[in-house]
């Protein structure tokens, strides 16, 4: 029985891929892989804004089939769903968190992959409906189902070091963490988070990619990409050009390397940058012009790694055109190194950005414990669609994976932002359990 390696570069933009080879069709089936998800999600979030507290708990999660390789093809398919549960736990009129479920608050289950994929030498060809990890349209799987995705990609890792990927991306279906935003097309969430889609209408189903993000039928979003890697240092390069929307355009490198003074520290720094620029009918975005630019500077020393990152969004000329200079990224994208859990206004216009994180994993002194801090805060100016103000969102991450249940891990999180909008605050804690088979 054969395995395949695949570079680690590939299988992370494409996530997990089945690398057995079955010696016909039907060991093709019975030599197939089985895997999955079980999860379940509890929110609390007390806003100063709402009249009670936003409580919500939902179980779902995923079940996936893959073949083994056949003479290079292989088949995919995997099936999403959450409901909401616990509802006594609710205490005010605002029912269920729909960040957990559907944006009318129901449960919903979605075919949520069905893919070919065929190998030879270096380059693999996947088709169909999947998952992507890429920095402006990816899973953003905050919540309790991801974004999922309908696309046609090739991957190459020929070139020493370096993978090459191009494609086509027709479809879109909304992750449950969509309905955060309400709804709408770009910019109509009053620009505080430049990030949009039209949930109301199309969350939990595929959708065309123009429909989704400005209500336009459009031919989707093509993508050609390098991603470099050796030794130390790594770099990637994409180009995303959304027909009749934007071209965008995102870039990024980083470095480690060891201090002169000692073996035990691991300094590290990283840049990345986004322009964005309207084509053809230019749907929604009007005249989008927009340059979003961040710097990292950490270390890592042992079972510490902190660093601070600063990011800088262009200014807009007015108040009225904040979303031409704003960074949109309608399909999950959210790479920026100064984002907090919740807060994204690093990508609203004119807003200069800061983050101080630090995380320690506890395995030294026996636990399977890690668990990291952070502080970010985001100065937004007179013409960003919010107002000149403020916004800090302190919060936290904790991860333990009992020895005594094999691949269950727990996580309890918080972030307590304030001025996230004018004179809006909140506190949210998250517990979330996954058990994966």
């Amino acid at each position: 029985m054969k395995r395949i390696a695949l570079s680690a570069m590939a299988l992370g933009l494409m996530g997990s891929i089945n690398v057995q080879a079955a010696e016909d069709l039907s060991s093709m089936f019975s030599e197939g892989k089985t895997s999955g998800q079980i999860r379940m999600f509890h929110i609390n979030r007390d806003d100063n804004t709402k009249a009670g507290k936003q409580i919500g708990t939902a179980l779902g999660g995923h079940l996936k089939f893959e073949t083994a390789d056949y003479k290079g093809l292989s088949l995919g398919t995997a099936f999403y769903t959450t409901n909401g549960m616990l509802s006594s736990l609710e205490d005010d009129a605002m029912g269920i968190n729909k960040t957990l479920v559907s944006n009318s608050g129901d449960a919903y289950s979605i075919l949520g992959e069905a893919y070919l994929q065929y190998k030879t030498g270096n380059t693999v060809f996947k088709a169909g409906r999947q998952k992507l990890a890429t920095p402006m349209a990816g899973a953003d799987d905050a919540r309790m189902l991801p974004n999922l995705f309908e696309a046609y990609l090739v991957i190459n890792s020929d070139v020493k070091n370096t993978t090459l990927i191009a494609g086509h991306v027709t479809q879109f279906a909304a992750g449950s963490f969509s309905n955060a935003y309400n709804g709408g097309a770009v910019g109509a969430t009053g620009g505080y988070t430049a990030v949009a889609g039209n949930t109301a209408k199309y969350q939990g189903q595929f959708t065309n990619m123009g429909n989704w993000a400005v209500g336009e039928e459009t031919n989707g979003v093509s993508v050609v990409a390098a991603a470099y890697k050796n030794g130390a240092f790594k770099a990637q390069l994409w180009d995303y050009i959304a027909h009749d929307i934007a071209n965008i355009v995102y870039a990024d490198a980083s470095l480690s390397w060891k201090c002169m003074l000692s073996d035990t520290v691991k300094p590290f720094a990283a840049a990345q940058i986004i322009k964005e620029n309207a084509i053809g009918e230019k749907y929604g975005v009007g005249d989008l012009d927009s340059t979003f630019f961040g710097v990292k500077l950490g270390a890592k020393v042992e079972n510490l790694t902190a660093y601070v990152a600063y990011s800088v969004q262009s200014e807009a000329d007015s108040a009225a055109e904040n979303v031409e200079s704003s960074t949109v990224t309608p399909w999950g994208g959210i790479p920026a190194y100064t984002q907090g859990m919740v807060t994204r206004h690093m990508f609203i216009a004119g807003t200069k950005a800061t983050k101080i994180a630090a995380s320690y994993n506890f395995k030294d002194m026996g636990a399977n414990v890690s668990a990291t801090g952070y502080y970010a805060t985001f100065d937004l100016d007179a013409n960003s669609g919010l107002g000149a103000i403020e916004t800090k969102e302190p919060g936290f991450d904790i991860k333990y994976a009992p020895a005594s249940v094999k691949n269950l891990g727990l996580r309890l999180r918080g972030n307590f932002p304030t001025d996230f909008t004018n004179g809006r605050d909140w506190s949210e804690y998250r517990f979330i359990a996954n058990y994966n088979f």
